[in-house]
């Protein structure tokens, strides 16, 4: 398998875009990052201080370290995007939807949820330009890849000790709708590398002690580490 990826101007630039974007997550994470059915948090969950406003670029609050994975993450991700679509439809409703996709693994792994609200977001960011401008074809193939998710992650959801929330499946079938989009070999392998991604992290950790096999891990995380691995690799 190839990465046909060209670095230049737009690969930098979509990466500086990403990384600028992703330092104004951490605060919008840490206040969303809450229980269901509870409101924004107010305060910090560290230390109690007030957080008054959304907008802050670096930590969640001054308590916190400097947010460099979360940086990072953002950075990455919209580069590689930019170095394997290049100057496309793709690449200008993906590098937004990137930033949503950070946003959601961050408040997964705060506090293993994908809030219905930023998952309809990520929904209208990422399929809604490709449903208005993308090719009628492509787009049927996609509303089909999004409704076999549905039917099969749902399936799944409901299979005690299955490890799948309905957050995930909701998340999965817009991922799928944007993976079959790109073509039959994006949606297979973005569909498949999530599984051997969080396979590999509970192995990991299991090794490591830090979980047992009852602990609930995040699977929000790996479907979008897959989708994008698929997006660019294929």
């Amino acid at each position: 398998m190839s990465l046909p990826l060209t670095l230049g101007p737009l690969t930098l630039g979509a990466a500086l875009f990403g990384g600028a974007g992703a330092a104004f997550l951490p605060r919008v994470a840490h206040r969303l990052a809450v229980p269901r059915g509870t409101g924004p948090r107010t305060t910090c969950a560290h230390c109690d201080t007030p957080l008054m406003t959304w907008v802050r670029a670096g930590a969640a609050c001054p308590c916190r370290r400097f947010p460099a994975c979360t940086i990072g993450a953002g950075a990455v991700a919209t580069g590689l995007l930019g170095a394997a679509l290049g100057e496309s439809l793709m690449l200008l409703v993906l590098l937004p939807a990137t930033l949503l996709g950070v946003l959601l693994a961050a408040i997964d792994v705060s506090c293993l949820r994908l809030p219905n609200a930023l998952v309809a977001a990520f929904a209208v960011v990422s399929a809604g330009p490709l449903v208005v401008f993308g090719d009628s074809a492509r787009v049927l193939g996609a509303f089909g890849a999004a409704f076999a998710c549905f039917v099969a992650y749902g399936a799944i959801s409901i299979l005690p000790g299955n490890g799948l929330g309905l957050g995930d499946v909701k998340l999965a079938t817009v991922l799928a709708f944007v993976l079959g989009f790109a073509g039959r070999p994006a949606l297979i392998l973005g569909l498949l590398l999530p599984h051997l991604i969080n396979g590999a992290v509970v192995l990991v950790l299991l090794s490591l002690r830090r979980v047992s096999r009852r602990t609930a891990l995040p699977f929000g995380p790996a479907l979008l580490s897959g989708a994008l691995f698929a997006l660019v690799s294929t």
